[in-house]
């Protein structure tokens, strides 16, 4: 099976839905088993969790990373289709193609003796359960590795540097009046509205980083009102944030805490993903990429986070590394059939070269990256 074919398959599982993640996971664990990879499977909050391991135990290390969970899509994005060289469905590019791209690199790479390669397949990188994750249990539990990449769509670039996440629910206080004369009351809904308006317009998000031109802001979730004919006083918002590595979370609330008639409840941060470019891991990896690709190929920023922060926190110097595309989250998702077949190329490449690469004299084995 082949990298299109194998994505195909892992759009038709809803996996949205724990049922659908579990009957996917058995899927991706009888395909690794039927090509003779030993597969454990594990379970975090009653998902599946899976890992494999292929190559020799004391040579380098890395890491496969992926999550076979999607965010919520109509059924029809389920029932993939093809239009030239694209591949449409939920999930074809975050992440079902570059997870069937590392699935079958795995494959591959079976025979090497040289490199030691982590496969793991994680249930819920989408997960609003933003306290507990799965791969942060993995990493805390002692998972050894000396480079990760995780296949978060990067248009095959390699991506050096992530923003940081700060989520927050606030209240936004109004006054209570009959429905019939809105003008005696201070509608909280109408406040909430202005108060999202000021968020975007604070000083925070006028600012930029070598790699982004400003922080997102978004504004996830409203809630608001417990009578129709009530004016409501009380107004709910979940807000996400993704600033920027050169941005203090801390800072950034202070400046929200400042408006009026708001009460922030609920935080929570995820701090910036970077990874040094002279990382020789990086390197090699963008070496193997510049060979499949035109132009640039490392230090692209991206907006969105990802469970790279989970390697990089425990000292893994890890990098976002996927196929081409678009739309991932929205209605017309699709990933570039070619550029799986290059991905999968690029992961096979960087580990065939990889032991060449870490024994020239240049100084590569002095390691960068992470925490540690």
């Amino acid at each position: 099976m082949d990298e299109r074919a194998l994505a195909e398959r892992l759009i038709t599982y809803d996996t949205s839905k724990p049922d659908g993640i579990r009957a996917c996971a058995g899927f991706v664990k009888g395909w690794l088993e039927a090509r003779e990879i030993d597969v454990h499977d594990s379970t975090f909050g009653e998902l599946p969790v899976l890992t494999a391991d292929i190559g020799p135990s004391n040579g380098p290390t890395l890491v496969f990373h992926g999550h076979l969970d999607v965010v919520p899509g109509h059924s029809e994005q389920f029932s993939p289709r093809i239009e030239g060289d694209r591949l449409y469905g939920r999930g074809a590019y975050d992440m079902k193609g570059g997870l069937a791209a590392m699935m079958c690199a795995m494959r591959d790479l079976c025979e090497q003796d040289a490199v030691r390669v982590r496969f793991v397949c994680v249930p819920d990188e989408e997960s609003e359960d933003i306290d507990t994750r799965s791969i942060d249990e993995i990493v805390r539990s002692g998972f050894p590795a000396d480079f990760a990449i995780t296949g978060e769509p990067t248009d095959l670039h390699v991506g050096v540097q992530a923003k940081g996440v700060l989520a927050f629910r606030l209240n936004v206080y109004g006054r209570s009046a009959h429905g019939s004369t809105p003008w005696l009351g201070d509608n909280a809904i109408l406040k909430a509205h202005d108060v999202f308006r000021r968020i975007e317009s604070l000083p925070f998000s006028r600012e930029s980083s070598e790699l982004f031109d400003r922080p997102s802001v978004n504004l996830g979730r409203i809630q608001g009102g417990d009578a129709l004919n009530k004016v409501p006083d009380l107004c709910t918002m979940v807000v996400d944030i993704r600033y920027l590595p050169n941005q203090d979370p801390g800072e950034i609330l202070e400046q929200i805490r400042s408006i009026p008639d708001i009460e922030v409840m609920k935080t929570f941060t995820r701090v910036p993903a970077d990874v040094s470019r002279s990382n020789p891991y990086v390197i090699a990896l963008v070496s193997a990429v510049g060979r499949l690709t035109s132009g640039e190929s490392m230090s692209v920023g991206r907006d969105g986070a990802s469970d790279a922060i989970s390697f990089l926190q425990a000292g893994i110097p890890a990098v976002e590394f996927g196929p081409a595309g678009s739309g991932h989250h929205g209605p017309d998702e699709w990933v570039s059939i070619s550029s799986l077949a290059r991905y999968r190329q690029a992961l096979c490449d960087f580990v065939a070269q990889l032991p060449a690469a870490l024994e020239r004299p240049e100084g590569l084995r002095a390691l960068e990256g992470g925490l540690a």
